[in-house]
């Protein structure tokens, strides 16, 4: 069951980072045609691959010089055999020191009611993310309450009780222009007294005046703390892939006005540049939780480093195999 499981993730990720694989992929292949020996001119070229991809420079530079010092260690001469140490590395530089559970899995409340708090500017898909993790802690037998805290804009509140009704799922709302601590204030309430196991709290994505954010951010996760000790149990800033660098900005932003403890990234399969969950991760500390990986409201993944490093280079491992298996 667990290899079938795994088999139908690996493939998610293969279909979902398709446009990152094209573009990365033929790059390599072309990389590894042009040059038929491991040379300086190779790392500098392979360098630029990989920041075209969005993998960032601090992270590119420490990745080179991993995969230079691992090529001599392990006296690799011809490109093609570099292949396979590249997609080592690239894992090795997600994970880092710590274990891969550590960083998948979102984390829960043994003792009651976890929170999650949303973070994240308007239009990167924060609402639908909300809704389609929503229908998924549903679907695997949770109760769940929605807070609609983003009460800047009507358009978002409706859009969260919509997902509720989609989803089957309680949704706490105030009329626009209300106190979002207020809102959330009445979701934990609510949430306590329907004996729920989750509540999922939306807020405003507006960016305009950093300090309005940071005092709003606040206020929300103090009105938490105090209602329910030890909460919230993640908050997870939701970024668009197709973004890039700008993801990146954004994330160091919101990172600065609250303790973001996950990454959400949505619309992972409309970009070419599927290298910024390394660039993320590398820079920030910051691990990637879930990736969206297509409009359906089941394609939203636990992120794995693994399925994500197969999905860049499945062209080339299958590849590989035909060609073992031929000889």
């Amino acid at each position: 069951m667990d290899v079938l499981q795994e088999e139908s993730i690996a493939s998610k990720f293969k279909k979902g980072l398709a446009k990152t694989r094209n573009s990365f992929t033929t790059k390599i292949n072309d990389l590894v045609a042009k040059y038929r020996t491991v040379d300086e001119d190779f790392f500098e070229e392979l360098e630029e691959v990989l920041i075209s991809a969005d993998v960032g420079v601090n992270a590119v530079m420490e990745m080179i010089e991993e995969l230079e010092m691992e090529v001599k260690r392990r006296n690799i001469k011809d490109t093609s055999q570099v292949k396979e140490v590249i997609s080592e590395k690239l894992v090795e530089l997600y994970y880092g020191e710590e274990t891969e559970e550590s960083i998948e899995e979102l984390s829960q409340n043994p003792d009651g009611l976890t929170i999650y708090l949303f973070v994240g500017v308007n239009g990167v898909g924060k609402t639908t993310t909300i809704g389609k993790l929503a229908h998924q802690l549903k679907s695997d037998g949770k109760k769940v309450t929605l807070a609609a805290g983003d009460t800047f804009r009507a358009g978002a509140i409706d859009q969260l009780d919509e997902w509720g009704k989609r989803a089957g799922v309680n949704v706490i709302k105030h009329s626009e222009g209300s106190d979002p601590a207020a809102v959330i204030y009445d979701g934990i309430k609510s949430a306590k007294s329907k004996d729920a196991d989750v509540l999922i709290c939306d807020t405003a994505g507006r960016l305009q005046n950093k300090v309005n954010l940071m005092n709003e951010l606040s206020k929300v996760k103090r009105v938490i703390e105090r209602e329910v000790p030890g909460a919230p149990h993640e908050v997870l800033l939701v970024l668009d892939a197709t973004t890039g660098q700008n993801a990146m900005s954004q994330a160091k932003t919101f990172s600065e006005a609250t303790d973001v403890s996950g990454i959400v990234l949505t619309k992972l399969d409309g970009t070419a540049k599927g290298g910024i969950v390394l660039a993320i991760r590398n820079e920030l500390q910051i691990p990637v939780k879930l990736v969206g990986l297509g409009e359906k409201v089941t394609d939203l993944e636990t992120f794995d480093a693994n399925a994500f490093v197969y999905g860049l280079f499945a062209d080339m491992i299958e590849e590989q195999e035909t060609e073992q298996e031929e000889l």
